[in-house]
């Protein structure tokens, strides 16, 4: 499907593509991975036919159709079923010929061509996408310029979608997205059947979606079979037979020398050792695979603890003058709490993690916090805050007015500016290095609670696996929004729904909140009509119907949950069974009891719920 050849090119003096080649297979689904900066997106552009190569030739079959989201968001009046709709330009110049033509053989011809287009179904399959990626039949009625950018992007990227290009393009897709449409995007793109390349720094992305994973590291292309798992395994392969051979070599290189040294000038030995001294200017040096140093992040941890709870929620309401989000929250956290909050965007989250934060007051019931409560708040609107002249060292000698420089610096180094670095303007930064910046400014004061709401946006892979280490090290309570699964899998010890105005505790992991995001989100779309105007007049209403291979998934989910919950409440009760426990420390025995009927309800409920689902599908 692409076939790119002795590819460079040069930004500036740096040059990005050396001599670069690599051919992706028919659809094939590469994730392109590479250091921020490598080049990924010069690439997109290169083969967008945007900017020319120095050299070498990028090729794609002479019909096939290219996908790309543009960087700008669309806007206008127009509603977003159209805007989605327009993006087929086949359909739509079909259907404006058909409304015009009076050839009957022609109009013949354009009505056999809609139905080999499937046009009829277009309408729904639109809707299907926008709903997938968050907006409901209302809101798709609604005309672009109601939108904010994030959401008119989640357009754009719709309208790439139900395009369906041979060679799909996407630059960190899920960037607009939150947990729930990453899911959607994870599942849609999975199935897709044509050829597709994705930048994304999101690992459970590229391990679901990727059949294959192209590097780019020194101005080179490699692809690689598997998802990002295997890449992984098979670099740390590749790394440990180059180290191997560079030995192996340095180890043939001394005796060669050696036999040079010790001959060179003796008669009878001097046409031998001319020949390995040729022999060792021939040799070719195996160049060993390092991977660049990423530097650690450092989340400083709270340096006295405080009682527990640390925030209690007592029939708490939250919300904006007399708009009511969220209502009945009644929710405790403590210093050792790792929650990962989900729900959909819209739903409420940040206004929770700003009541949780003490940015909001409650509107009704009590929220009650610890004495001397520190909060940091890292929220991903703040990187585009920043003020552009600002520098590291500016940012950090503001929180230090009485420090001496040298305490500021290396304040800034530990938080990844060293040097010079620490006296670049912000406008020069990165966005990881932004993100990095606003990290040690939220965790400055070592708070006893760190929110963190989209903290991975704009961090590289090893950047947000240095990230879960530092949230894994910190010894604070965490409240964490994101859409990057692994990072919650990595770091959430519970889990809260924000949903239907409520915040709730998800029994269950991430696995299962996913099947939970997409079985609602299939149910949905089958239960939400194809806009008005599209429908076909006669057309009876299709019933829905139940697969019988996601009600056995789904049975067998809830009978793992009830193993799992099973399995807890043995181990609590063998430790509630001690008759020492309540009296070696009552503190322990106590939060184990409560620990137990909280397990107790979850597998009660998991139980009725097996029984829900074992009672459906005899029906199926």
């Amino acid at each position: 499907m692409l076939t790119i050849n002795d590819l460079t090119y040069r930004l500036g003096e740096r040059i990005l593509f050396d001599k670069a080649g690599v051919a992706l297979p028919t659809r094939g689904r590469a994730g392109f991975v590479g250091r921020n900066g490598a080049g990924k997106t010069t690439l997109f552009r290169l083969i967008a036919g945007e900017i020319a190569p120095e050299s070498g030739t990028i090729s794609i079959p002479a019909r096939a159709r290219l996908g790309r989201v543009e960087q700008e968001a669309p806007g206008g009046p127009t509603r977003l079923i159209d805007f989605v709709l327009a993006a087929d330009l086949e359909r739509a110049s079909l259907l404006g010929r058909a409304g015009t033509e009076t050839d009957p053989h022609e109009i013949a011809e354009i009505q056999t061509r809609l139905a080999d287009i499937e046009a009829h179904a277009a309408p729904a399959r639109a809707a299907a996408i926008l709903h997938g990626l968050g907006f409901d039949s209302q809101a798709q009625q609604r005309p672009l310029a109601e939108f904010s950018g994030g959401w008119r992007m989640r357009v754009a990227l719709a309208a790439v979608l139900f395009a369906r290009p041979d060679l799909l393009l996407l630059d960190e897709p899920t960037n607009y997205l939150d947990l729930e449409g990453t899911l959607w995007l994870v599942d849609y793109l999975s199935r897709y059947p044509a050829s597709v390349i994705v930048i994304s720094h999101d690992r459970d992305l590229l391990d679901d979606v990727a059949t294959h994973i192209l590097h780019l590291e020194r101005g080179k292309l490699q692809l690689y079979k598997g998802n990002y798992s295997s890449f992984e395994k098979q670099r740390r392969e590749a790394q440990e037979l180059a180290a191997k051979a560079g030995k192996k070599q340095e180890e043939q290189r001394k005796h060669l020398q050696a036999f040079v040294d010790r001959f060179r000038a003796k008669a009878t030995k001097a046409r031998q050792a001319q020949s390995r001294m040729k022999l060792l200017a021939k040799m070719q040096e195996v160049v060993a695979i390092v991977d660049e140093a990423v530097l650690p992040i450092h989340l400083p941890s709270p340096q006295r603890p405080l009682s527990p709870p640390i925030i209690s929620l007592e029939n708490a309401s939250v919300g904006y003058g007399e708009r009511v989000v969220l209502s009945r929250l009644s929710l405790s956290l403590t210093e050792e709490d790792r929650i990962g909050l989900l729900g959909a965007n819209g739903n409420g989250k940040s206004t929770f993690a700003k009541l949780l934060g003490g940015r909001l007051e409650p509107l009704a019931g009590k929220a009650v916090r610890a004495p001397k409560l520190e909060v940091g708040f890292f929220a991903q609107h703040q990187v585009d805050d920043l003020n552009l002249n600002d520098t590291p060292y500016s940012v950090f000698s503001r929180l230090m007015p009485d420090a001496p420089e040298a305490r500021v610096r290396a304040m800034a180094a530990r938080t990844g500016f060293s040097g010079a670095r620490a006296d670049t303007r912000v406008e020069r930064l990165s966005g990881g290095e932004k993100a990095r910046l606003l990290l040690g400014v939220a965790s400055f004061h070592a708070p006893h609670l760190l929110i963190l709401d989209e903290p991975t946006n704009h961090l590289d892979i090893d950047s947000r696996a240095a990230l879960i280490t530092a949230i894994n090290e910190y010894e604070g309570a965490v409240v964490m929004v994101s859409h990057d699964r692994y990072l919650l899998e990595a770091c959430a010890d519970r889990l809260w729904v924000v949903e239907d105005g409520r915040v709730r505790n998800f029994d269950g992991d991430m696995g299962e909140y996913a099947r939970y995001v997409l079985a609602k989100s299939r149910e949905e779309e089958r239960a939400t009509p194809a806009p008005a105007r599209e429908k076909p007049e006669k057309a009876p209403p299709a019933k829905p119907r139940r697969d019988a291979g996601f009600m056995r998934r789904q049975l067998a989910a809830a009978e793992e949950k009830m193993n799992k919950y099973t399995e807890l409440l043995a181990r609590v009760d063998t430790a509630l069974s001690d008759p020492n426990a309540f009296a070696r420390n009552p503190q322990e025995a106590a939060r184990l009891a409560t620990q137990r009927e909280e397990l107790a309800k979850a597998l009660a409920g998991a139980e009725e719920q097996w029984l829900e689902l074992a009672a459906d599908a005899q029906e199926t």
